[in-house]
């Protein structure tokens, strides 16, 4: 009977483990399928995947940590400054930046891009859903809380692509019935229109790139603009009104203009039929003995190897090269500080934007700072640019633009262009 009782028991225990085992297995499996809700805080999507890239690389250039994912559900690329789980957090910093930056339209995606499980479009004043993304074309908003939409299109000129996002959403803000507020009132609550026109002046042709907004009075920079639309642009809420307009656009001098938001009024400036104010920026080309920094190139860590947002700009230098001869420069590499490290450089296959077959070394500063401004020349010697019209020096941490140690040292990791010959 003892006997009968102890199989009895290690039949019962080794039935249980059994259960168990299956049980803690199809927990691991649900457990692994399961992916918590992600707040994203978008500021452009685009159906091309290029766009994409370029709006990326013109928020980094304005400090944002961009970064972009596709969506399938929207099958957009959407390019987002915060990723959190903290629902209020990405509502809140959707808020600010309609206010308080460029990205006058920004909006929460609540899910996981990248993933085709469902997701949803959040609009940050209302907190109301935002209604379905299509290429070419709106949908009008699903949710009762909100009569917002989404728009998607492309917009391609002959001459290149826009970086314009092919995504944007209404505040509620604007939502308004006819007659119950004034142009004068929307100006006041939204910002003022204007449309910064940059265009070169050899032929009128027209130039992608921003326009920084400076408070003159207290010299302090309140936002960055997309040019060759148009844009919001709040009060300085100064006791003059005074602005200064500043356009640097790689390869191209730097243009100021100074007006007063409240009065903008110059020999150039006019106003449209749409009530927007237009401020001309005639872009001419760097000449002997300019230098340029290219802000929009960007390099993996301890790698001379450019990341995948840094060809726009790196294809500018090869058009100016390529729209004029006599052209020579000098590429200057920089980094931040002079410690000695890893070093990741490309391999025989030439991956000028990938880390893709690149080997691992050790070296100095300088070392680094020379492949990565070799890297610059060997893909405009692979583009047909010849060789004698380029200079390399290599600075490692010697020049550096902060401290090392400073909050904004990352700027320290640079490549500036000198024009050496026109």
């Amino acid at each position: 009977m003892r006997k009968l009782n102890f199989f009895a028991l290690v039949s019962l225990f080794f039935v249980t483990a059994t259960f168990i085992y299956r049980d803690a297995a199809a927990l691991h499996q649900v457990s692994n399928s399961f992916q918590p809700g992600v707040n994203y805080v978008v500021i452009g999507a685009f159906a091309v995947h290029q766009n994409a890239i370029r709006f990326t690389s013109h928020a980094k250039s304005l400090k944002y940590d961009a970064r972009y994912e596709f969506n399938p559900n929207r099958g957009l690329y959407y390019v987002y400054v915060l990723d959190t789980r903290d629902r209020e957090r990405a509502l809140s910093e959707a808020r600010r930046l309609r206010v308080e930056s460029e990205f006058i339209d920004a909006w929460v995606y609540g899910g996981v891009l990248g993933d085709d499980s469902p997701g949803v479009d959040i609009n940050p004043v209302t907190e109301g859903q935002l209604g379905a993304v299509r290429h070419e074309g709106t949908a009008s908003g699903t949710s009762n809380t909100s009569n917002a939409e989404v728009t998607a299109s492309e917009h391609v000129t002959a001459q290149h692509q826009e970086q314009t996002p092919v995504a944007s959403t209404q505040a509620s803000s604007r939502e308004v019935l006819p007659g119950q507020a004034s142009r004068e009132v929307e100006d006041a609550a939204l910002g003022k229109r204007f449309i910064f026109e940059l265009y070169r002046a050899s032929d009128n042709r027209t130039v992608d790139g921003d326009v920084q907004v400076i408070d003159t009075d207290r010299s302090r920079k309140l936002a960055t603009y997309k040019g060759n639309e148009p844009v919001r642009v709040a009060s300085p809420a100064s006791k003059s009104g005074n602005i200064t307009l500043i356009s640097e656009v790689f390869g191209y001098r730097k243009v100021q203009h100074d007006l007063n938001y409240n009065d903008p009024q110059g020999p150039t400036i006019r106003e449209d039929a749409n009530g927007n104010v237009i401020v001309p920026f005639e872009l001419i080309r760097l000449q002997r003995g300019d230098i340029a920094v290219m802000y929009n190139v960007y390099f993996f860590k301890d790698a001379g190897v450019m990341r995948p947002e840094s060809r726009y700009e790196v294809n500018s230098l090869l058009e100016m090269l390529r729209e004029n001869p006599k052209y020579k420069i000098r590429i200057h590499g920089h980094t931040n500080g002079n410690a000695p490290g890893k070093i990741i450089s490309m391999g025989e296959e030439k991956n000028y934007f990938s880390l893709t077959g690149t080997k691992e070394g050790f070296g100095s500063a300088k070392k680094l700072s020379q492949e990565r401004a070799e890297v610059i020349r060997d893909y405009l010697l692979e583009q047909g640019i010849d060789a004698s019209r380029m200079q390399i020096k290599a600075w490692g941490g010697k020049r550096p633009i902060h401290d090392k140690n400073s909050p904004r040292a990352e700027e320290n990791v640079r490549v500036e262009v000198e024009i050496l010959e026109d």
